[in-house]
């Protein structure tokens, strides 16, 4: 005889567990948020917007050429350096990666572009970034930001939100769901 009365020829066995739920409780999804640190988050983001900047212009002078896409290798990097050091939760991680990336678009295309332009002068970038003017701006954007850059800033945003929330398994999302609901409860 079989354990069950009526068991049912077409049904797999099931390898994922015994059915019973899960051993979490609300206390385990607050260490999960106080783990967060936004603070950690922005340091690592500044840093690998001042890495990329150094890294686009090495490629750049390399191969002579500009690649305006670079900026969504931006997003992803700024994406999985605050997923790594914030070990977000919630929604401010994703709008500080999406923010960050926008800026750090807009930066880095600057200092690529004040890089370009030290070399062509024979000076070098610092010296084109402290010459900039009120009047260097309507003219940067008018002539070297394009419409292609801000196509990739965005995507570059969308990309550094998507990363950027910790990756959490079924196990720590059950508690971070229960502690969410015993907040809100109270």
């Amino acid at each position: 005889m079989t354990r069950k009365p009526n068991p049912n020829p077409l049904r797999l066995r099931k390898k994922h567990g015994d059915g019973s739920g899960l051993d979490v409780s609300a206390a385990d999804g607050g260490r999960l948020v106080r783990a967060q640190s936004l603070r950690n988050a922005i340091v690592a983001s500044l840093l690998v917007l001042v890495a990329f900047c150094v890294l686009w212009i090495y490629l750049s002078v390399l191969t002579e050429r500009v690649f305006p896409w670079m900026t969504v290798v931006l997003g992803t990097m700024l994406g999985l350096a605050i997923r790594y050091a914030g070990r977000g939760v919630d929604w401010r991680f994703p709008a500080l990666a999406a923010v960050m990336a926008l800026a750090g678009a807009i930066v880095s295309n600057i200092v690529l572009g004040a890089s370009t332009t030290a070399g062509n002068y024979g000076i070098t970038t610092v010296e084109t970034l402290r010459s900039v003017t009120v009047m260097t701006w309507p003219v940067f954007f008018a002539e070297v930001w394009t419409v292609a850059d801000s196509f990739f800033a965005v995507v570059a945003a969308g990309f550094a939100a998507f990363f950027a929330n910790r990756r959490l398994t079924r196990v720590q999302f059950f508690a971070l769901r229960k502690w969410r609901e015993q907040s809100d409860g109270h």
